[in-house]
């Protein structure tokens, strides 16, 4: 079994991913945080992105799709710092990257897709006011599990 315990394991074995693995593994990033978001495009973008035989017409249109939810929950995020809503917007970037053409974002889509997680994990708890001791570092432990799964 693989075991993956840190960022630098993570990113390692993420470089070592060709795209449809990068996309595939972003999904399953996604899919762990796609209860954050209200948006019901992001679902399909994810369902898409996990497909291995997604087509290119349809990574596209999973593309504009979640580039169009990532607007919008940027817009109702507001000066009023909407936590939850800020969570959304993570959610819906972290989908985008999972369908982001290779080579377009720096350290791979996977990797982004990662790092987004992370935040949609951080501001919905700050939305619930919850005294968590640092939700990044749980939700990176459920990426190293989700990964680790992956590659076995």
């Amino acid at each position: 079994m693989t075991a993956i315990s840190n960022d630098t394991e993570l990113r390692a074995a993420l470089d070592g991913l060709d795209a449809v693995g990068q996309r595939v593994v972003a999904a399953r990033f996604v899919e762990h945080v796609l209860d954050l978001a209200s948006d019901e495009r992001l679902a399909l973008v994810t369902r898409t992105a996990a497909n291995n035989a997604a087509t290119d017409s349809e990574l596209v249109a999973a593309l504009s799709s979640a580039r169009a939810a990532t607007f919008d929950s940027h817009t109702r995020c507001g000066s009023e710092g909407d936590w939850s809503a800020q969570a959304g917007y993570f959610v819906a970037r972290a989908a985008a990257a999972a369908v982001t053409p290779a080579g377009q974002l720096p350290g791979g889509s996977a990797w982004q897709a990662a790092v987004s997680s992370r935040m949609a994990r951080t501001c919905e708890t700050i939305a619930r006011d919850a005294a968590a001791d640092n939700p990044a570092t749980a939700e990176s432990a459920a990426q190293y599990r989700i990964l680790s799964e992956y590659l076995d």
